[in-house]
């Protein structure tokens, strides 16, 4: 690795100075656990890191039934999948984070700095898009929010621009029998990488289906809303016919790839059989809220 330079501000204004000044040669630095990885590999290069962690703004997990979730993006995966009001709220944002590498890795990484990275098959990624999530953030021109689905733009890429910063993802207070789920399937029993991730949230009204949300990973060049799969189930009851229409369409919105994970065919079989999945899970958690 060439040389770099490494600062650590304590404040979400200095980290934007900083980060305005070195433009395009500055990132920001979480965890580290993609990062230094990437810059090792060349696949990429900086001149300056900014570390991001001692910034009060980035570490805040809190939750208000009114207002919903704040996540800070510098908040440890172990910190979300060992926190009871994450369990209780938000399970499949919860289970999603816990599959983010080994204990050691959940120590340092961070569902904020898993989004930033913008691989196609993150795994907090689909789970905060079915939650409806938006992205704060912060950069020399002010703030801004994002909605999730729209933060990735391409393999490795965000809409953060030189001098920008996600400082902490907002969901939605979860309606009443509402809930979530999310599920991977990999070629191995741990930390690997995803060949397919659905995540998806849903509110019941009795035995039809209100709303929902229904999100995938690792079957196009970035995580997806699957519009169409929620249609096929929302004033609907979940039935086997209800789930068959939405592995469907959620299948029919993906345009996957074949690589050294799975073929093209097998991600869009995989796709709707999760889907079908999901969605039962976060039916019968719904029930019981």
């Amino acid at each position: 690795m060439h040389a770099i330079d490494y600062e650590a501000p304590t404040t979400l204004e200095q980290a934007v100075s900083i980060l305005k000044a070195h433009g395009e040669n500055a990132r920001p630095f979480c965890g580290g656990t993609d990062i230094i990885i990437q810059l090792r590999a060349g696949v990429r290069r900086t001149e300056h890191l900014v570390d991001v962690k001692k910034i009060k703004e980035l570490q805040t997990l809190f939750f208000d039934a009114k207002q919903g979730l704040r996540l800070g993006a510098a908040v440890p995966c172990i910190e979300v999948s060992e926190s009871d009001v994450m369990r209780r709220h938000y399970p499949g944002l919860t289970e999603a984070a816990h599959l983010i590498g080994s204990l050691q890795i959940q120590n340092r990484a961070s569902v904020g700095g898993n989004l930033c990275n913008g691989s196609p098959a993150a795994d907090t990624t689909p789970a905060l898009i079915a939650l409806g999530a938006r992205a704060r953030v912060v950069g020399p021109n002010g703030e801004r929010e994002v909605p999730v689905e729209a933060f990735v733009v391409s393999p490795g890429r965000t809409v953060l621009k030189p001098g920008e910063l996600l400082v902490e993802l907002l969901i939605p207070a979860p309606a009443p029998h509402s809930s979530d789920a999310y599920l991977r399937f990999i070629p191995r029993n741990e930390m690997d990488i995803a060949v397919v991730g659905v995540g998806a949230s849903l509110t019941l009204d009795g035995d039809t289906v209100k709303a929902a949300r229904i999100a995938l990973g690792a079957v196009a060049a970035t995580p997806i809303l699957a519009a169409k799969a929620a249609d096929a189930i929302i004033g609907k009851k979940l039935d086997d016919a209800a789930l068959e229409a939405a592995g469907h369409a959620a299948s029919d919105a993906c345009s996957p790839i074949d690589d050294m994970r799975g073929t093209a065919e097998f991600r869009l079989h995989i796709a709707a059989v999760l889907t079908r999945r999901v969605l039962s899970i976060a039916a019968e958690r719904a029930k019981k809220n």
